[in-house]
């Protein structure tokens, strides 16, 4: 890949996976739409832990309350503000990796990686992020997050393993229809990011060090520190945006790439 790709992908991935519109989806409309060569599923999940970064850092004080808790975690109790975190994030990360292994070892992961598809889910997911963020009230804060409202986000999460859908969308989606505030709910998102992406990151990097490619070794820690940057100055936008206005201008972007990507698609 040319170092131009690899900038191009970082920027596109670190501006999108904390934004309601799908990094993925936008990651696998790069070379559909462009011509580019696809850049790999190695340089996805590499920007990917470069968001990581970012949101662990952005977040900082609440992933560090969550890894105090994980040694009472250990020993079985959940009676401490970090222990309860770290529980009920690991509750909500089950599902998507069991249903994500599902997919991958059926192929139905690659089976659903078209134009077509993701137009659709741009669009249809678009309107429901809508709907549930203008009905929904704004009573819960993330430090009413129940062990039930964490299973039931785990099961909208692995909704996101379909191109398009957006991970953080769909998780704020629910969580809007839960009742949450608008803050809350895009603050539980991107800590439930946290878990998923670090064991889609490990497991990827371990066959890519088992390989010994060190030429795409190196691609990929250039990629993840470009899009660390552009996902820590994305995500620091968006959670100030929130303070004053909806996800309605998240919502237009979605409809408005929907409709363009089933143009395409069936044209």
């Amino acid at each position: 890949m040319t170092l131009f790709h690899i900038l191009l992908v970082a920027i596109i991935q670190g501006i999108t996976e904390f934004l309601p519109v799908s990094s993925s989806g936008h990651l696998i409309l790069l070379p559909n739409l462009t011509g580019l060569e696809d850049q790999g599923l190695t340089i996805d999940v590499a920007t990917h832990v470069g968001t990581l970064f970012a949101v662990i850092l952005f977040f900082w004080a609440d992933v560090k309350t969550a890894l105090k808790g994980v040694p009472t975690l250990l020993r079985g109790r959940i009676d401490t503000p970090g222990a309860r975190l770290a529980f009920l994030l690991i509750i909500a990360t089950i599902p998507v990796m069991a249903i994500g292994l599902v997919l991958k070892l059926t192929g139905l992961d690659e089976a659903m990686r078209s134009t077509a598809v993701i137009g659709w889910t741009m669009l249809l997911f678009g309107i429901l992020l809508y709907w549930t963020d203008q009905k929904g009230s704004e009573d819960l804060k993330a430090s009413d997050w129940s062990l039930r409202q964490a299973w039931i986000l785990g099961l909208w999460q692995a909704v996101a393993l379909i191109p398009g859908t957006s991970r953080s969308g769909i998780c704020i989606t629910g969580a809007r229809h839960m009742g949450f505030a608008r803050g809350d709910a895009a603050r539980i998102s991107m800590l439930m990011s946290i878990p998923t992406i670090m064991a889609s990151g490990a497991l990827l990097g371990l066959d890519v060090i088992a390989e010994g490619n060190m030429a795409l070794l190196r691609d990929a820690s250039i990629a993840a520190c470009f899009s660390f940057v552009a996902a820590l100055l994305a995500l620091s936008f968006m959670m100030r945006l929130l303070r004053s206005v909806s996800f309605t201008p998240y919502v237009i972007y979605r409809v408005v790439l929907g409709i363009v990507l089933l143009v395409i698609a069936y044209s």
